[in-house]
């Protein structure tokens, strides 16, 4: 069967996040409703990866197989999706891939980027769309912590449990390269952008480095308690996972 990759946005803050589920309301069960709808057939998807309840996407991305009975171009798949999906979920792009050509196992890496807002009243069109830190956040602070994280590592110190993971991981199991990491001021000052571009990311990793950074950079940690939190795998989680609202993933990389 033809494989199709599509490139979805979605506001993340009325989903249950990404990965289908019993009860429903996640992204995966809308998409796959509506490709439903339209072929009056089940059909599943695979998906770059998955996205928390609350989290956003600008680009995440998924591919289906289509049956050879539905001949649609991949413009003409993408109308027709969003013809039965609500506003919230988007699809901004489709093309033909290989058949050998997978969402999750051909990515390369992964680009989420971080929202923090410092002014004094939160806007409401940033309700649910970033984290609201009134008091101030040190950016220069912030981007130096951020940098900290840059290369490999073993990050099992800064991923949640899922709760399928092997009783006996690999060595490599937790190992994660950072490729580069930024901080950017926009809207005075009052609104912070952090970027980490990565070749993948475990359970709940960017919100528990963003949160531990936030320590950092307002003076509740030092940057050699994070350091020596990367140095020494084997300790404590961290406790500081910052909330789901102001987390993107905005590119996936093949």
């Amino acid at each position: 069967m033809p494989r199709i990759l599509f490139t979805c946005s979605y506001n993340g803050t009325p989903w249950h996040g990404w990965q289908s589920q019993n009860g429903g309301n996640t992204v995966q069960d809308v998409l796959e409703a509506a490709f439903c709808a339209i072929l009056r057939a089940p059909l599943r998807i695979s998906a770059s990866g998955r996205t928390d309840a609350g989290v956003h996407a600008v680009a995440q991305c998924f591919h289906a197989d289509i049956p050879e009975s539905c001949r649609m171009s991949p413009d003409n798949w993408r109308a027709a999706l969003n013809a039965h999906l609500p506003g919230s979920i988007r699809i901004m792009k489709a093309e033909w891939v290989d058949a050998d050509f997978h969402a999750r196992f051909s990515a390369r890496g992964k680009v989420y980027e971080y929202l923090i807002c410092t002014a004094p009243v939160l806007s409401p069109f940033l309700e649910g769309r970033a984290w609201h830190r009134p008091m101030g956040v040190n950016a220069e602070l912030l981007a130096q912590a951020l940098a900290l994280y840059e290369g490999e590592h073993d990050f099992r110190r800064f991923a949640a449990r899922r709760g399928n993971e092997p009783d006996n991981p690999p060595a490599d199991f937790y190992l994660r390269t950072i490729y580069s990491t930024a901080v950017t001021e926009e809207q005075g000052g009052e609104l912070l952008r952090l970027r980490f571009h990565g070749n993948g990311f475990m359970y709940r990793m960017v919100r528990l480095l963003v949160g531990t950074a936030h320590q950092v950079a307002n003076g509740k940690m030092s940057a050699d308690e994070l350091r020596s939190m990367l140095a020494d795998p084997m300790g404590p989680k961290t406790r500081h996972c910052a909330p789901a609202d102001g987390l993107y993933l905005t590119t996936v990389i093949y």
